[in-house]
């Protein structure tokens, strides 16, 4: 997440959030497997990743949803 995130710089947020200590925010969103990564674009979800991938598949998504 740091390579793409110093690579999309000022195109795109990559944020991490401690579940344990924010309980509402996976409920809100369904979350149910870790790790998982939403795609959010004007506020909503657009996409999602569920489980551990490559490198590969998130630049795939990010790009798709730029």
């Amino acid at each position: 997440m740091e390579a793409l995130s110093a690579q999309y710089k000022g195109q795109v947020t990559f944020a991490k959030m401690d579940i344990d200590a924010n309980q509402d925010t996976p409920q809100k969103y369904g979350i149910r497997s870790i790790p998982t990564l939403l795609l959010f674009k004007g506020g909503k979800v657009v996409d999602q990743i569920v489980g551990a991938v490559p490198k590969s598949r998130i630049e795939d998504v990010v790009r798709k949803n730029l």
